[in-house]
């Protein structure tokens, strides 16, 4: 059940180019394969890895709005940041810590993506996104 990895993060902006080119021409990431999410966005790779996510703060508020997951108000600084997100195993089992520990936690299941998350807020008001991938899509 332990955490294994860390998946991504999220970078909200009202300025989608000018982030990207910071993060491909200054960085050096890579644009790389990013769903149809109902919000503009990019995702930006290391090798096989979708490690930073860019989305456009109006339409991603709204989005997360219509899936009731809170977001994170504008501000300078670490403002930008709406959530770190982990990859996890155990689904039962880490449902069952956190509620152990009084951890209040907003599951999403995608069937057919063989996807199952759960959104949790840290001490700080820090989301977090855990992800569990199954083999195989889930029963929908």
């Amino acid at each position: 059940m332990p955490l294994s990895k860390l998946e991504h993060y999220l970078v909200m902006t009202a300025d989608l180019a000018a982030t990207r080119a910071f993060y491909v021409d200054a960085l050096g990431f890579t644009d790389g394969f990013r769903p149809e999410l109902g919000f503009p966005g990019y995702w930006l790779y290391l090798g096989d890895t979708p490690c930073i996510h860019i989305a456009e703060w109006e339409t991603y508020t709204a989005h997360s709005h219509r899936l009731g997951l809170p977001v994170t108000a504008p501000a300078p600084g670490t403002g930008a940041l709406d959530h770190i997100a982990f990859h996890a195993s155990d689904y039962e089992g880490f449902v069952a810590r956190l509620a152990s520990r009084g951890v209040r936690a907003h599951a999403l299941d995608s069937p057919a993506a063989g996807l199952r998350q759960l959104f949790v807020l840290d001490p700080n008001g820090i989301k977090l996104e855990i992800n569990f991938f199954s083999a195989r899509p889930l029963a929908g």
